[in-house]
């Protein structure tokens, strides 16, 4: 069946959406020989399609990876500055198509999902799932009772405020506390923001959960810069919220 050429490279975890775009203008994707444009249609089964005069022979093997991520590695799947990312991460083999769900900006770490799914990423940062993700966050001084109710309740970013936020104290020390924060969306960078905002920047910021899928296994701790293949339960978990068949080749 004929589809967008940007659809069927996401779906067979070629490259996301948005990057197979970027393939497309760039001329790097044809069709039957020809050169595509944007908003070409192709039917998988029947026509050639190539990148980079590679015919797509065949649906990729799909992979869902949980990555804890160290600082100073960005999240993507190339960076013009010459920075390491994700993807210098994993072997060298199981880096074509893979790209991260979501981000953790630079100077963050732990739990960040990687795919080859183009769909399932699609589905899983659409906001309409509000997928929790947890953090623990230690902050500059200490905040009061009003300031954590006021950033529990909603701050105002970029017009718009906030959505309801689960925000307790974990530990203090002399000088800086440590946090645990549940959220329900993902602003850029909403964590700093907010805390900077409130008067108590944030020294540094982990993510220790995406929904169900802990960073850390009770009987085993990911290290930073390690990786591990979902769970069966996990890609369960995932398919039933999604309402996707995620499928494990």
């Amino acid at each position: 069946m004929a589809a967008r050429l940007q659809k069927i490279l996401s779906q067979w975890g070629v490259a996301s959406r948005r990057r197979a775009e970027e393939l497309i203008r760039a001329g790097r994707v044809t069709v039957n020989g020809r050169i595509a444009t944007l908003g070409d249609s192709a039917d998988p089964e029947v026509d050639r399609v190539a990148i980079d005069g590679q015919i797509l022979q065949a649906r990729p093997q799909r992979y869902y990876f949980l990555l804890n991520k160290p600082a100073g590695v960005v999240s993507t799947c190339d960076d013009p500055q010459g920075r390491s990312t994700v993807l210098d991460l994993l072997p060298a083999d199981l880096r074509q198509g893979i790209h991260p769900v979501g981000r953790l900006d630079t100077d963050s770490t732990g739990a960040l999902l990687l795919t080859n799914d183009g769909q399932f990423t699609c589905l899983l940062t659409h906001p309409r799932h509000q997928i929790s993700k947890k953090y623990e966050v230690w902050v500059a001084g200490h905040p009061s009772d009003q300031t954590l109710d006021r950033w529990a309740t909603g701050i105002e970013l970029d017009g718009k405020v906030t959505l309801p936020a689960q925000v307790k104290v974990l530990s203090e020390d002399q000088h800086n506390t440590r946090l645990q924060i549940l959220l329900r969306e993902g602003r850029n960078r909403q964590i700093r923001r907010v805390a900077e905002l409130l008067g108590h920047p944030v020294l540094k910021l982990d993510r220790t959960a995406i929904g169900e899928i802990p960073l850390h296994l009770p009987t085993a701790k990911l290290l930073r810069g390690q990786y591990r293949s979902l769970l069966a339960a996990e890609i369960a978990w995932l398919s039933t919220i999604l309402n996707y068949q995620i499928i494990i080749d």
